[in-house]
């Protein structure tokens, strides 16, 4: 508190002692029972040293009698009440009122009988008691006093003179009033805990939403009574901080929650000194969405895992860095012959995995400068056995928030064996097709072409006879002059053709025709 007991003692002892020497003899008595202080029986001093005494306090000082006239006022008092004179003030208790108006610590406005000058007249004692000032017709508090009673008397009886102590906490309550409108305001769950007991002072809306309480559920329960935090993990080294009145550095635990229930959060704490009275400023971060989130991934990894492990495909996972193999698949290893064991940590240089280590080098390139490829042609080199045609492909992945690639290798050893005895099979049928129609001659051309199918289009003679031109590289005239057609009718030809077979330009279309074994250039 701003006015403690040795600032009581130097104003109200010296204003005892003042008074009783200034030949009156008066006896002094403050509110927290000050002892009479006896002046040097050789000095006495006149009112006027009174006045001069406190003139020199930092505190303010308002005298009045009995009668309710206001005898004199310090500088101090005058400056906590925005006036150069006494006669600011008023002259009397009366007119004090009609010119400030007082509000109570709680911002109600007091009726004049609770004024502090009222009740010093009424013989009230009020230590320490706090009021909001502000000019008459004022809304706007101005100042915040913190006021205490000083009653002096000669005999015990009715007293001669009453004082009123003020000190001026304005700055402090203005912190105070800030620091709430924060805390309110601020999104993060908060508590403040009263250090001299750990009892709950206050919990902002934010923590009030996390944890499902009502105020009346928290206000006056003790932090460790109400068992608030669990898992913690030094439980004593916290209780010790939290006595102690030091700072509680970010800590993880479990949270109450008002169903019984715990929430993963993340706290810390902070001395405060802007309550009141000495305080923790405990805040809180929800880490349940996080541990769910983290529940999740950790199931995801689990599912994809699996897949992993049963996928029909030889995948392998290597670090981007350095292609160090971390994980391999059961195909992978049916495919190579290599047990896991025998993989994980190598690099695939080391596994001599490709018959070919510039294929390698060349996919591996690829994969770091663009992040992926598919369908590469690569072969293998199984442990033991012989070589493996493959389709490779490769993509960037984060395994545990480290970059890594996913390497897939496809066996086509089997398809395009059969595919060669196929096309040697449709060769030999080949050497005598003059019995075999165009649409067939189609078909058996792609069976030649491993890949994609291209769909067969039956061609008229003429429209045939006009691609075949065209894929010779033959213009619109040529191919009128060869055929005796004018230019107009080999243009329409042309355009018939185009719809066709689905192409809109003459490139397209010379693509198309030789895809299927047509003009020189095919043969």
């Amino acid at each position: 508190m701003l006015l403690g007991p040795v600032s009581a003692l130097v104003s109200a002892g010296a204003l005892a002692w003042l008074v009783s020497s200034s030949g009156t003899n008066l006896r002094a008595e403050t509110s927290d029972h000050m002892p009479t202080v006896d002046p040097p029986p050789l000095l006495q001093p006149t009112f006027r040293h009174l006045e001069q005494l406190m003139a020199q306090l930092l505190d303010g000082v308002i005298l009045i009698d009995p009668t309710g006239t206001i005898l004199s006022a310090n500088a101090a008092a005058l400056r906590m009440h925005g006036v150069r004179t006494a006669a600011g003030l008023g002259t009397t208790v009366e007119s004090y009122a009609e010119r400030f108006s007082l509000r109570g610590q709680d911002h109600r406005a007091l009726k004049r009988r609770e004024y502090p000058l009222f009740r010093l007249l009424a013989g009230e004692s009020f230590p320490d008691l706090i009021v909001e000032v502000a000019p008459a017709g004022e809304d706007d508090v101005r100042w915040v006093h913190q006021v205490r009673d000083v009653t002096m008397d000669d005999d015990g009886g009715e007293p001669d003179c009453l004082a009123l102590v003020i000190s001026d906490v304005s700055d402090r309550f203005d912190a105070e009033a800030r620091f709430r409108a924060l805390f309110e305001a601020n999104p993060a769950p908060a508590l403040i805990v009263r250090l001299r007991d750990q009892r709950i002072t206050e919990a902002n809306p934010g923590f009030l939403g996390l944890t499902g309480f009502q105020p009346d559920q928290l206000a006056g329960r003790t932090l460790f009574g109400l068992d608030l935090l669990q898992d913690l993990p030094d439980s004593a080294a916290f209780r010790e901080q939290v006595e102690a009145g030091q700072i509680v550095p970010q800590t993880e635990a479990e949270l109450l929650v008002v169903d019984g229930s715990r929430r993963r959060v993340l706290f810390a704490g902070q001395p405060v000194d802007v309550t009141g009275e000495d305080a923790l400023l405990l805040t809180f971060a929800d880490l349940e969405p996080w541990r769910r989130a983290q529940n999740a991934l950790a199931e995801s990894e689990r599912q994809l895992s699996s897949m992993f492990e049963m996928a029909p495909v030889a995948m392998a996972i290597t670090s981007d860095a350095d292609h160090r193999v971390r994980r391999v698949n059961a195909a992978f290893r049916h495919l190579t012959g290599f047990h896991e064991e025998e993989t994980v940590g190598r690099t695939v240089d080391e596994l001599q995995l490709w018959e070919d280590g510039e294929q390698r080098e060349a996919a591996e390139k690829e994969v770091k400068e663009y992040g992926n490829f598919r369908n590469r042609e690569g072969h293998l080199l199984p442990k033991g056995g012989a070589p493996a045609d493959c389709l490779v492909s490769a993509d960037t992945i984060s395994v545990e928030g480290a970059p890594c690639v996913l390497w897939t290798y496809e066996d086509i050893t089997e398809r395009r064996r059969s595919e060669q005895e196929l096309a040697a099979a449709i060769d030999e049928v080949m050497k005598d097709a003059s019995w075999l129609s165009r649409s067939i001659l189609d078909k058996v051309a792609n069976l030649r072409r491993p890949g994609a199918p291209i769909p067969p289009v039956d061609l008229s003679p003429r429209e045939r006879e006009v691609l075949e031109l065209i894929c010779d590289d033959l213009d619109d005239a040529a191919i009128a002059q060869r055929l005796a057609l004018s230019r107009n009718t080999v243009r329409n030809h042309v355009a018939r053709l185009y719809t066709r077979i689905g192409v809109n330009r003459r490139s397209a279309a010379v693509i198309w025709g030789r895809e299927r074994g047509m003009g020189r250039r095919s043969e």
